[in-house]
């Protein structure tokens, strides 16, 4: 769905929410404890960007960004990963989703979100990734 310089977006098999989206380092790290800053950093980069599309694209008023790292937090991939899940006042699900949520949404939210973020156009308040290494500080 997006690729940035050192993560990935794509859409999970089973997703409980329209939007609903896996972010992901590139290069292999088992969780959030052995993930360098640097990578951490511009992973959740492009979670916020996804995030930023997803309420202007999707008009989700809200999104959950979720992780389990490590033995006993109910990880079920080592691999780093962040699922964002868009949120709703009538989605019907609480802050660490049991089942898929209520709300439905004409057309493929995915496509949606896949368009809006690889056109600057209509990626409305999106930032620009910033290089691994590299800061998006414009001040």
């Amino acid at each position: 769905m997006a690729r940035a310089p050192a993560a990935v977006a794509f859409a999970p098999l089973d997703p409980i929410a329209p939007g609903h989206t896996v972010v992901i380092p590139i290069a292999h790290h088992e969780g959030i404890f052995d993930t360098p800053p640097v990578v951490l950093a511009a992973t959740m980069e492009l979670v916020q960007n996804i995030a930023i599309t997803t309420r202007t694209s999707l008009g989700a008023s809200g999104v959950n960004i979720l992780n389990a790292s490590g033995p006993g937090s109910e990880q079920s991939v080592p691999h780093l990963h962040f699922h964002l899940v868009p949120r709703w006042p009538d989605d019907g699900f609480s802050t660490w989703p049991s089942k898929c949520s209520n709300h439905r949404f004409a057309g493929d939210p995915i496509d949606q979100l896949a368009h809006a973020l690889s056109t600057p156009d209509e990626g409305l308040g999106r930032r620009a990734p910033a290089t691994v290494g590299q800061s998006n500080d414009q001040s």
